[in-house]
């Protein structure tokens, strides 16, 4: 579905306001596409006949949009860094890799890095058929790993891939911290901040508790209706109003918070040159608000007004770290 989101996102004509990932259609094949049929996003994607896609698929393309376009240039950042005197990240982790491209994508960039995709053993079965039936095979430079974040080791599975905890690594860990228990997300970032080189960095996205607890109390609301169906629930969110404590807590600290969907975003990449929104609605169409059923149940749960119910976050392993 996060593949598609992409894919969609990339046929926007505006080379601009496109989503840059050009290869997540090319690891879609039909049997992918049957996985998700059934949702909006899917849809849209397998839809040859020109109709415009609905608001529901075009607000997961956007969120994709933001998502790719932010971890992209914070990935740039990281690496186009190692160019000053100053030394940049010289490895990659991509946790819960899922269908990233970023590998292919940014193969010139990345050719003097060790890349290390990491996720599940079925998972990443099918996106290595993908990546051979469709790009005709991995970069020489990635290695995958196989973990199962709520039981396995990072660290000792990184080591044994040939990860060195001394050199400066930029991570991304997206799309997966609300999939897993609070204890296989603490330890992930413990492992990341105690087992990497200070002046390392993650990127991630994360949702907050009381999103968590929207969701659960009032599943017909949103994509948790379809996160139940394909029995990949949401778990964790991290403790509303405490978020910068909480990564603190396992030894990280936050340079920058950015919410999806929040002013910034929205400026930042889904504004247009003549100042109109990609994605929104005609002004003679009708407009997806907020029904009372809604907003009785957003009221009910003490959500305020402006809240981002999803994020993505920076953070940073400290140049000095504590002992112990």
């Amino acid at each position: 579905m996060v593949a598609a989101g992409r894919a969609l996102g990339a046929r926007v004509p505006d080379p601009a306001m496109r989503n840059p990932d050009l290869l997540a259609e090319k690891l879609l094949g039909p049997d992918e596409l049957e996985l998700i049929k059934e949702n909006p996003i899917g849809a849209a994607l397998a839809d040859s006949s020109g109709a415009a896609p609905t608001y529901e698929a075009l607000a997961t393309a956007n969120m994709m949009l933001i998502r790719t376009k932010y971890i992209d240039e914070k990935l740039e950042s990281a690496f186009h860094y190692g160019a000053t005197e100053h030394g940049g990240a010289t490895q990659l982790v991509i946790l819960g890799a899922g269908f990233d491209t970023r590998a292919s994508r940014f193969g010139e960039l990345l050719k003097g890095a060790r890349v290390f995709e990491v996720d599940s053993a079925v998972t990443q079965q099918r996106k290595r058929q993908r990546v051979d039936a469709a790009l005709g095979g991995a970069p020489p430079n990635l290695t995958y790993v196989t973990i199962d974040f709520n039981r396995d080791k990072l660290g000792d599975a990184l080591r044994q891939a040939g990860y060195d905890p001394h050199r400066k690594t930029f991570f991304t860990w997206e799309g997966v911290s609300m999939y897993v228990a609070e204890q296989g997300v603490r330890e992930t970032l413990r492992t990341i901040a105690t087992q990497s080189a200070p002046g390392s960095s993650l990127v991630m996205d994360f949702v907050t508790n009381t999103t968590l607890e929207f969701m659960i109390k009032y599943p017909q609301f949103g994509v948790g209706r379809f996160l139940e169906a394909w029995g990949e629930p949401w778990v964790f969110g991290v403790p509303s109003g405490a978020e910068r404590e909480f990564f603190a807590e396992a030894g990280l600290e936050a340079r920058e918070f950015f919410p999806m969907f929040g002013p910034d975003a929205i400026k930042r990449y889904l504004t247009k040159p003549d100042g109109s929104i990609l994605g929104a609605p005609p002004p003679d169409a009708p407009r997806p608000n907020l029904t009372p059923e809604m907003q009785a149940a957003i009221a009910e749960m003490g959500i305020k007004p402006g809240s981002s119910f999803y994020n993505l976050v920076e953070l940073v392993v400290p140049e000095h770290r504590p002992a112990g």
